[in-house]
């Protein structure tokens, strides 16, 4: 990406091993991320450009002498961080926050939307998936990498057990995921806000039992309607805006928790005296996927669980600046890519 609205498909060098706890990857699958969506609508112009992608699943093609349990022809799936998965911070399931960890793309390291990858700290990294290249869960499987995880991160954090009533704020692939994961974790009450009908009605079927399409303060009056006036236990966020923020503060119960997850475009909440006295909890933050993926990979393998289905286009490589635009204008729900 060299700015806003400027995705190129170019060559660049072919990956190798650099660093002995390296692996290269062979991209199997890829897919652009919501999040992608920020820097394509505002990125300042850039003679260097910045390597894109970081959500992929492919195939172990060479590691590093350092590197042990992978073979040449493993499947594997990368979070959309990588670390060492042995500092303190990785075993408290902060990987994210990884003493010798960093994210795709940063310089020196490739992003995730290309034919391969050189993943540093790979063997703390990557998880090993059962079936071969061709097995039909891949889309699924791809979902691990980020928003499956993310969703998850957000029920989680907010307490969703099944004496919660959930809100998720957002219908994206992250707030989808989050309905589904709401639903995983035993809530029989979730609501979805959104009002693209095609996105809320497989919202419903991953679990929601409400949608409200209405935004603002009318959405925020429609959620009490529908639970007595209180609102909900938790409260999903998955948007990033001030306004949805705003939102999930005006539809949280008295005593809820907002689990946030939406990559936040806003540099304050809302937390003034009127909140205190309703002793909201806030917390979230970035999904540690890597803590993650483990628990969730037995219910996508059996099928219990199907986030595969949020993504609605299958671009080659070449045709990935056009995936961008499908999403930023709202054509397309989550593109993968099949390089």
């Amino acid at each position: 990406m060299y700015g806003a609205g400027d995705v190129r498909v170019e060559t660049v060098p072919d990956p190798t091993i650099i660093e002995p706890t390296d692996a290269v990857v062979r991209v199997l699958r890829s897919c652009v991320c919501g999040s992608d969506l920020w820097p394509y609508g505002s990125m300042p112009a850039s003679p260097e450009g910045r390597r894109m992608g970081h959500e992929f699943l492919g195939v172990v093609e060479d590691t590093g002498p350092a590197v042990s349990g992978f073979n040449r022809g493993d499947v594997v799936v990368a979070p959309f961080v990588w670390a060492d998965n042995t500092c303190d911070f990785c075993a408290e399931g902060l990987q994210t926050s990884c003493r010798h960890g960093g994210q795709w793309g940063d310089p020196g390291v490739d992003g995730g939307q290309g034919e391969a990858v050189r993943v540093p700290q790979a063997q703390g990294t990557l998880v090993k998936l059962p079936g071969g290249e061709d097995t039909a869960l891949l889309p699924s499987l791809l979902t691990l990498s980020d928003v499956f995880c993310t969703g998850h991160h957000a029920a989680v954090t907010a307490g969703v057990n099944p004496r919660t009533t959930v809100t998720v704020v957002g219908d994206g692939a992250v707030g989808l995921c989050a309905v589904l994961a709401a639903k995983r974790l035993g809530a029989e009450r979730i609501l979805l806000m959104g009002r693209h009908t095609d996105r809320t009605d497989l919202g419903r079927e991953f679990g929601a039992t409400d949608v409200i399409a209405e935004r603002g303060a009318e959405g925020v009056k429609r959620v009490r309607e529908l639970t007595g006036g209180d609102g909900t236990h938790t409260v999903l966020e998955c948007v990033g805006t001030r306004s949805a923020i705003e939102t999930s503060i005006g539809v949280v119960r008295d005593g809820g928790v907002i689990g946030r997850v939406g990559a936040a475009q806003y540099d304050e909440v809302p937390l003034g005296f009127d909140t205190i006295m309703r002793n909201i909890t806030v917390t979230g933050g970035v999904a540690p996927a890597r803590a993650y993926i483990e628990q969730l990979l037995p219910d996508v393998l059996d099928g219990t669980v199907q986030p595969g289905r949020v993504f609605d286009r299958t671009v080659r490589l070449e045709e990935v600046p056009d995936g961008y635009r499908a999403m930023a204008d709202r054509e397309s729900l989550k593109v993968i890519i099949n390089p």
